[in-house]
């Protein structure tokens, strides 16, 4: 039924409902009230378990679509591009064990994250082709112990070095042992990887940069090594007084640990193979007959690759012979000058004398019967540091020259000259005939007469040559060559080539000692210093033999970005100021008015 109630407007509540129904109504309050609470409850399950989902898929589908912004002006973090193919094809598991981790003074630490840092960015394009490890050698092992693994990554190519720490104020120094070394493996096969740089005449923040920018060409260049099946072929040319013994043992050795080095006669043989990726003509003190320049001729126009290293100059210190103080420096005669000049360089029958250069033991007086040796500069061993930003001697330390001549280069259709290595600013050059005397090492030189800088040493020659023998051969003469030796000749090659010419035939030599026997690539015994002649070397045959492009790496160029020292001292506390104290009173501010705008917004409301 129903009942019909006229409502006072004063009364809140009818007359009739009394306390139950206010008891109804605030248990469907609760009621409704629950309800509303386990649905949120319940929307907010969906929420996170929504949100667990989308932050799985997103790291699923960032492990195989991904990217990255690099915004550092030399592009630091960015691998090249011939690297970055590498890695994609990749066919097997590549282990890298660096060994730099413990306790190092700052500039290891760096070192040891850059190379973190550079295998992770491997890792990106490898994927699970790429493994690292970061090991203590010695950690937990006894002092025998310690021995057999410093033997056993000696055998390897790991070579220890020492290092003094500081220990704290009352403690001092103490020396210990690091590896700045990596052991790549792949394929079954392992090299050792130097991860420190350590040029002559440069300070140790810039050998720790000049390390850091070649990390991704080391690492990268070492595994494309274990992936090549075979060795390349390198043909070391003899015959014409070419320089072979123990002043190339070095060289040669360390050579043939990459390629397959071959000697090869260019007078017996009738032309040279193709098989030779490139070949080596070093120091030759004979003249080149027209029939072997023919040889070398035809090989650069099928597409071989040559490494000259010239001495046109007959100069040496063994010239120094029975007590004499003086000779008198010839030109070599080699007949090579038309062929090069046609390749478009030429080297002058002259002698570098610079200011930047080597020193020589000289007997400088008598202390009693015992004689006084000094160590004086001798400017006919000029020191070559490269500016060049070409992959070949970017970031390469100094190279030490013996009696080194300078190049012209010629102006040749279609051929690029790139110099790779010349003087400092304060050089000259002396014409042959010319008398070398050890009394100028006696004289300090002076730097205002030395007034012809920058005269090329090394230069890079690329393009498409042409035969010097274009036009001069008999038709009888290439017939032969066409049906005797199945080596028709080519007047032009068929596509772009490359040599290296290198003014003076001692970079590759080493010395040769009656007690230690011979010496390493670029060592110099008067002072004990090691140069990057060796380094050199090996880029030259890498940029000349590999088709990879690897060696574009090592044009990437980290600037560093030094504190000016004056300044920091002079502005220190100015500085800190701005850097610590503005920051904290900026929060301060901003909490300060944040509280300030609320307590009023709510005053205001109130």
């Amino acid at each position: 039924y129903y009942s019909v109630y006229f409502i006072n407007p004063f009364i809140t509540q009818p007359p009739h409902l009394g306390h139950g129904t206010a008891r109804l109504k605030t248990g469907m309050t609760t009621t409704n009230a629950t309800k509303k609470r386990k649905n949120q409850q319940r929307q907010a399950v969906i929420r996170v378990v929504l949100m667990a989902v989308i932050l799985i898929c997103v790291n699923i589908l960032a492990s195989y679509f991904h990217t990255k912004l690099d915004l550092t002006k030399e592009k630091r973090f960015t691998l090249s591009k011939p690297t970055c193919n590498l890695l994609h094809n990749m066919n097997d598991v590549a282990v890298v064990d660096v060994y730099l981790k413990g306790k190092f003074p700052a500039g290891f630490q760096r070192l040891a994250e850059a190379t973190r840092e550079r295998l992770e960015s491997f890792k990106e394009y490898g994927g699970t082709h790429i493994v690292y490890r970061f090991i203590d050698p010695f950690d937990g092992k006894t002092e025998q112990q310690k021995g057999d693994v410093f033997k056993d990554l000696e055998s390897r190519g790991v070579m220890g070095m020492n290092l003094k720490v500081h220990e704290g104020a009352e403690e001092g120094y103490s020396e210990k042992i690091i590896f700045p070394w990596a052991l790549v493996r792949y394929h079954g096969k392992e090299k050792a990887v130097s991860l420190l740089e350590n040029h002559q005449g440069v300070s140790a923040l810039e050998n720790l940069n000049n390390s850091e920018c070649l990390l991704e060409y080391k690492l990268a260049s070492a595994i494309h090594t274990l992936t090549i099946p075979d060795k390349q072929m390198i043909g070391y040319v003899v015959g014409n007084g070419e320089t072979l013994g123990w002043n190339t043992y070095d060289g040669l050795t360390s050579i043939s640990r990459i390629y397959h080095v071959d000697t090869l006669d260019l007078v017996a043989n009738t032309y040279i193979p193709s098989v030779y990726e490139a070949i080596i003509i070093n120091k030759p003190t004979l003249p080149f007959a027209d029939k072997e320049k023919f040889k070398i001729d035809q090989y650069i126009m099928n597409g071989g690759k040559v490494l000259w290293m010239l001495d046109m100059v007959r100069a040496s210190l063994d010239s120094f012979q029975n007590h004499s103080e003086q000779f008198i420096a010839m030109d070599a005669g080699l007949n090579l000058d038309d062929q090069l000049f046609k390749y478009g360089v030429r080297i002058n029958s002259d002698l570098i004398e610079d200011v930047q250069c080597n020193v020589i033991p000289l007997v400088v007086g008598m202390s009693g019967d015992r004689p006084q040796i000094e160590l004086r500069k001798w400017l006919y061993f000029p020191i070559l540091v490269p500016t060049s930003k070409h992959p070949i001697v970017n970031n390469m330390g100094a190279i030490t020259a013996m009696f080194a001549n300078s190049i012209d280069t010629i102006a040749t259709p279609g051929i690029t000259k790139t110099i790779l290595l010349q003087s400092s600013k304060y050089s000259r050059t002396t014409s042959v005939p010319v008398r070398v005397s050890l009394s100028m090492a006696k004289f300090d030189p002076r730097p205002e007469l030395f007034n012809k800088p920058y005269r090329p040493v090394a230069v890079l020659v690329e393009g498409r040559f042409k035969s010097i023998f274009q036009n001069r051969l008999a038709p009888a003469f290439l017939q032969v060559l066409k049906d005797s030796l199945k080596q028709p000749f080519k007047p032009i090659g068929d596509s772009d080539n490359s040599m290296i010419v290198v003014s003076d035939g001692d970079i590759m030599g080493n010395d040769v000692s009656a007690k230690m026997g011979p010496a390493e690539v670029g060592y110099w015994q008067p002072t004990r210093e090691k140069f990057a002649n060796k380094d050199f070397l090996f880029n030259c045959l890498e940029y000349l033999t590999d088709r990879s492009g690897l060696l574009e790496a090592r044009s990437k160029d980290l600037r560093l970005r030094l504190l000016d020292s004056g300044r920091i001292q002079k502005e220190k506390t100015q500085w800190q100021v701005i850097n610590i104290v503005i920051p904290i009173a900026l929060v301060l501010i901003f909490a300060s008015c944040y509280l300030f705008f609320r307590k009023r917004r709510y005053e205001i409301k109130a």
